[in-house]
């Protein structure tokens, strides 16, 4: 998990939706000084504009061809705005979700598409965060929670228990997967354990404030 470059530490969060690893971006954030939080899809204002046309509305709304397409736009308008002069200034940039959030989503769970998912982050993105947690919980505990937030960005929650349990399979796959990257945290503890936990992984690369 050595950092790339000279550039600042990148860090990414992933997980189901409802596993709470936006509240432990934050968290991780609120521990670090020079630190910029963010998150995908958004994260910059052409990206956020996108977010909306991929979280809102009917779950059927975009086949999942023109999700990897939307999604990879607006990633790669993060990384340009947002993104990339944050570590080129030596910053550490907190990330909820990032790629791989979009080869679990769309490559692994709505058709054979990761190939496609790959390709186009090769080409289009070309960059992996530094370290990566993946927050695993229980799905229907998970699902439960994102649908109480009531947040308007329900489109994914709304495909159902079956849609996250597979998603939770896609996301222990790829920490399998990169075990050099990705760390896996349980998420079926107190938000402060969660939190503890992983401090301790970035304490030695970081100075916590």
């Amino acid at each position: 998990m050595a950092r790339g470059g000279p550039s600042g530490l990148f860090i990414s969060f992933e997980g189901i939706d409802g596993s709470g690893k936006s509240t432990q971006s934050r968290l991780l954030a609120e521990r670090l000084s020079d630190v910029l939080h963010t998150r995908e899809p958004g994260g910059s204002a052409g990206a956020e504009e996108i977010r909306t046309l991929l979280l809102t509305g009917d779950p059927d709304r975009w086949s999942a061809e023109t999700e990897i397409l939307l999604f990879t736009a607006a990633r790669r308008d993060h990384l340009e705005k947002t993104i990339q002069p944050a570590l080129q200034a030596g910053r550490t940039v907190i990330c909820d979700r990032f790629a791989d959030s979009t080869r679990v989503y769309q490559g692994a769970t709505r058709g054979d598409l990761r190939a496609t998912v790959d390709t186009l982050h090769d080409v289009m993105i070309g960059r992996e965060p530094d370290v990566t947690f993946i927050i695993d919980m229980d799905p229907e505990t998970a699902l439960a929670r994102g649908l109480a937030r009531q947040s308007g960005e329900d489109r994914f929650e709304d495909m159902g228990l079956a849609f996250q349990e597979t998603l939770r399979h896609g996301f222990l796959a790829l920490a399998k997967a990169n075990p050099d990257r990705c760390i896996l945290i349980d998420g079926n503890r107190e938000p402060a354990a969660i939190a503890a936990e992983i401090a301790a992984h970035v304490a030695d690369r970081v100075a916590l404030a």
